[in-house]
């Protein structure tokens, strides 16, 4: 994905970081507790490994996430929300809020 140079006002920011199919999908997945890759398939229907393993870097890049890599017999990996995530996940909340206010208004005013 292509990333939106820096602004003063910050929406570049936080698009680049919350840009992408699942990024929201996937925050809202673990922002209660830890979620191992497998679980995450299956939370979110329709994503493929791929794009969910891209979508998870980037993440852990942007200091959203943590992958924490557990040397036991059987290795698993979790994922986790950072503060920055979680701070973000209470944005997307809102923003959410405000797309269930305004579904039905937005649906009768975009081209079918």
């Amino acid at each position: 994905m292509k990333r939106l140079p820096p602004d003063d006002c910050g929406f570049a920011t936080a698009f680049n970081v919350v840009g992408g199919k699942w990024k929201m999908g996937i925050l809202w997945e673990i922002h209660d507790r830890p979620r191992r890759f497998g679980e995450l398939r299956r939370l979110l229907p329709g994503i493929s490994e791929k794009v969910l393993t891209e979508q998870l870097r980037q993440m852990e890049a942007d200091g959203l996430i943590a992958r924490t890599a557990y040397a036991e017999a059987v290795p698993r990996v979790e994922y986790s929300a950072t503060e920055i995530g979680l701070s973000l996940n209470s944005a997307i909340g809102t923003m959410a809020s405000w797309g269930k206010a305004h579904t039905a208004r937005m649906a009768n005013t975009l081209p079918a």
